[in-house]
């Protein structure tokens, strides 16, 4: 017999009050985790004596391997990039701040990710490129054009040592095409 403490928990609380809740939990069933969303409301009467419960049982089983498989992939992903040291990848706002930091970054341009999460990537830039409006330009070209690449160019790490680069910004839409991010 399996026991369903949030499910039960929740019944006490919508009976003592007049607050819906909804509460999602898993049953193993054969086997096989199936999991279920429960909807809990109080049904009252003019009297407000009543204590009636109206349970709502759902079966969200695909839905939430959907969600775990997403998550996931998501922390494999942010894995992956975290492991890489040889290669600076970040990704931008579509501002054109800094919004996420790989370790490689810190290490290759010197900056800790709560040093430059949210600066303009510009500070990356020589300051005869960021007067030649070259860092703009990279990222009116990627979001028009899907991509930008520099094959070489010169950027300047935090201490103020610059270092030779090879540069790809690229434009990432989401289902309706609307620009959500640069990574870099």
């Amino acid at each position: 017999m399996q026991s369903f403490p949030p499910l039960r928990e929740a019944i006490e609380r919508v009976s003592k009050g007049n607050k819906p809740e909804s509460v999602e939990y898993s049953l193993d069933l054969g086997g096989s985790k199936r999991w279920f969303l429960a909807r809990i409301n109080r049904i009252v009467s003019q009297e407000n004596t009543s204590k009636t419960l109206s349970v709502l049982v759902r079966e969200v089983t695909p839905q939430k391997q959907a969600e775990i498989a997403l998550q996931r992939s998501e922390e494999s992903f942010r894995l992956l990039v975290e492991s890489v040291k040889d290669y600076a990848i970040f990704a931008l706002d579509t501002g054109g701040r800094v919004a996420s930091w790989n370790p490689g970054a810190e290490r290759i341009k010197g900056y800790r990710r709560e040093e430059i999460i949210g600066k303009q990537f510009s500070v990356l830039y020589p300051p005869e490129d960021i007067a030649a409006g070259k860092p703009e330009k990279e990222l009116r070209i990627a979001t028009a054009e899907g991509r930008f690449e520099d094959v070489g160019g010169w950027r300047v790490r935090k201490d103020g040592s610059r270092f030779f680069a090879n540069v790809v910004i690229t434009a990432i839409r989401d289902g309706d095409g609307v620009l959500r991010a640069l990574p870099k």
